[in-house]
């Protein structure tokens, strides 16, 4: 029976962790070796991945002890509380993330481009035009062809449309105390969001292979890849977070009144689901 049945009637203090140093340094390791692997450094590519697999362990031992409190009756309300606020501010800021991206592209189509194309730029550029999407004013740009709305972002906004009705049908049967029913639908929903990223690697292999369009090709190439990669990214690790709610289920964890685990996941995957409809409407449409 899961621990959340008690509800400790204090606020639970945590023992000192090692887990946020660890987090930070596999971190660091990962986003040094980025940096490196973009600018051509061939040891990157390892040094990435021993960072990440370094970041994936801590994780697993952060969310283990976590879990282990939650189902030993230490997370009474206040701590539930907390956990709400943190998820909400949490997801604010990725939402401010997304924001700035998306606003470095609007400035970029509605202002840098008129700019470049202005009077006092004919002097320099003469046969350049405003028009979207650009190779710049110098021609530096090997020409790409761009990405359309049709097959695989259409199909990709159906999947991710689909995943938010199905994930709402397993919270409403956590809720119902119907689990199979609840890890059937949980199910579902990641088989949806693994689907959504095959279809974004085969749109990948595409962009780069067939139309030239690659994360050199200037400011479109660019920003594409940036919200398209970073959105992925998310659909990635907000599969990895339904499916350990998956199997907390399936091990009987949750109780009707208690799961804000699963409801955290489910706040981030519909997060995930409305920053596609944006990008879905203005990388693929606009």
């Amino acid at each position: 029976m899961s621990g959340q049945h008690q509800t400790a009637s204090r606020y639970f203090v945590p023992a000192p962790s090692r887990y946020p140093v660890l987090a930070s340094t596999g971190l660091l390791v990962i986003l040094a070796s980025a940096a490196g692997w973009v600018n051509g450094l061939s040891f990157a590519p390892w040094t990435f991945t021993v960072g990440m697999l370094g970041l994936l362990l801590v994780l697993r031992g952060w969310f283990a002890d976590a879990i282990g409190e939650s189902e030993g009756g230490h997370y009474g309300r206040n701590v539930d509380v907390s956990y709400r606020w943190s998820m909400s501010w949490f997801i604010f800021s990725e939402v401010m993330f997304f924001a700035a991206f998306f606003g470095a592209l609007f400035y970029a189509r509605n202002f840098a481009l008129p700019q470049l194309a202005g009077l006092d730029a004919k002097l320099l550029w003469p046969d350049f035009t405003a028009v979207w999407p650009t190779l710049g004013p110098a021609g530096t740009v090997d020409k790409f062809g761009t990405m359309g709305p049709w097959p695989i972002p259409t199909l990709n906004t159906a999947l991710l449309l689909s995943s938010g009705v199905t994930i709402t049908i397993a919270h409403h049967a956590l809720r119902a105390n119907q689990r199979a029913r609840a890890a059937f639908w949980l199910f579902l929903t990641i088989c949806l969001g693994v689907t959504f990223l095959g279809f974004q690697g085969f749109e990948y292999f595409h962009a780069y292979h067939e139309l030239n369009m690659k994360l050199t090709s200037g400011i479109y190439g660019s920003t594409f890849f940036l919200l398209t990669g970073f959105h992925g990214f998310h659909v990635m690790m907000g599969t990895v977070m339904l499916s350990v709610m998956l199997i907390r289920i399936l091990k009987g964890h949750f109780t009707p009144e208690h799961h804000f685990g699963f409801e955290g996941a489910a706040w981030y995957w519909h997060f995930v689901d409305v920053v596609w409809l944006g990008l879905y409407v203005v990388v693929y449409w606009l």
